[in-house]
């Protein structure tokens, strides 16, 4: 990756190049204060996108829509995203965050788990018959000396 990636909100005219990616953005745009949406680009283009709902689950931030184009994966950008999403959750209060990750998404689940996330539970199946994992983060809290 020659550019250095930038994260910023969603805007309309990034829908195209998402829906290229295979994401639904577009449904989000139109909740508003419920959810963050954040976008990565690189070079002009957006590369990535993920979102936070800040009302699905009280007292959490849930993460969800984390897509990267592949040809710009393993570069840092989920990575990134996923962190930019907590600080979103965690500014409006959110004690924990948590994913629900395809149950055979094991690249997803390896990020997640680097990230310090860890597996609390098993939703589904589905429609589909799919099972999802959930995961969940508690920020680290600073060692409050004794005293």
């Amino acid at each position: 990756m020659s550019g250095a990636p930038r994260l910023r909100p969603l805007r309309a005219g990034d829908l195209p190049a998402l829906a290229v990616l295979g994401s639904r953005a577009a449904d989000e745009l139109e909740r508003g204060a419920a959810v963050d949406v954040l976008v990565a680009v690189v070079e002009g283009r957006v590369v990535g996108v993920g979102a936070v709902d800040h009302v699905a689950r009280p007292g959490a931030g849930v993460l969800f829509l984390l897509l990267v184009d592949p040809d710009h994966r393993s570069r840092g950008l989920g990575t990134s995203l996923v962190q930019a999403l907590e600080t979103c959750a965690h500014g409006r209060g959110a004690g924990v965050t948590e994913i629900e990750v395809d149950a055979g998404n094991d690249r997803a689940l390896a990020l997640y788990e680097r990230l310090g996330y860890r597996r609390v539970g098993v939703v589904g199946p589905d429609g589909s018959g799919d099972r999802r994992r959930v995961l969940r983060r508690t920020p680290a809290r600073a060692a409050v000396p004794p005293g």
